[in-house]
């Protein structure tokens, strides 16, 4: 089943452009290079910024979804889409990636022959992320989105240096609101009727979050986690 944090920008939830910072010495990175991550590896996934060539994987790996993602996450009530409506999405992807605007991900095997979900480091007012993933229903059950979400979780304190990350989902969706608890987020509150469900009527949404000083006691600090700028410098 995917994960009903929001894999793309949240309508009304306005995006900031943050200037990122290198990870440095402290976060044992090789170098001092700015982010943003443009790639993140995993032990089984790479986490990339999507590219235009990607359409036809991500277009495969929606359309097997499409019943699942539609329960939890409204942009599916817009598909499927046709090849050249899903190029200029990842477009749009990338330039906001590039502008350091918004920073979507695929997630892929590390092959890169498949598109096993998405995944997003979301920016927010102040100094703060809100992570989203989403996982192909055939690969459900196996921790993807828990990796993904550590990795990230680990680029947005140690590279863009935020003071806190958040993940938010839809009390219901049990498999979504177990992650933010193994990776140690504290559950902070149930906004009660906060969103739209994909049926049109309220839903409620679990916030949780991690501040910088959680961090380095949290379970997602012990991920394995490689990260690169756009130049192919690794900076985690």
């Amino acid at each position: 089943m995917p994960h009903d944090a929001p894999a793309e920008p949240v309508p009304g939830e306005p995006l900031r452009q943050v200037p990122s910072h290198g990870a440095g010495a402290a976060s044992g990175a090789a170098s001092a290079v700015p982010g943003p991550a443009y790639r993140v590896h995993t032990p089984r996934l790479v986490i990339r910024c999507w590219e235009p060539r990607d359409a036809p994987l991500l277009s495969a790996a929606v359309e097997a979804s499409l019943e699942e993602l539609r329960a939890w996450m409204p942009w599916a009530a817009a598909e499927p889409k046709g090849l050249d409506a899903r190029i200029e999405d990842l477009r749009r992807f990338r330039g906001n990636f590039d502008l350091g605007v918004d920073f979507m991900y695929a997630v892929l095997d590390r092959p890169e022959t498949r598109v096993l979900g998405g995944t997003g480091l979301h920016t927010r007012a102040g100094e703060r992320r809100e992570i989203g993933y989403w996982i192909h229903s055939g690969h459900v059950g196996r921790g993807l989105a828990t990796e993904a979400a550590a990795a990230l979780t680990r680029v947005a304190f140690e590279v863009e240096r935020v003071r806190r990350v958040e993940i938010r989902c839809d009390p219901l969706n049990t498999r979504s609101s177990a992650i933010p608890a193994r990776l140690g987020y504290r559950h902070e509150a149930t906004l009660r009727g906060e969103a739209v469900a994909p049926d049109g009527g309220p839903r409620d949404t679990m916030v949780w979050g991690l501040l910088a000083d959680e961090f380095p006691s949290s379970p997602a600090m012990a991920s394995v986690v490689e990260a690169f700028d756009a130049a192919g410098r690794r900076i985690l």
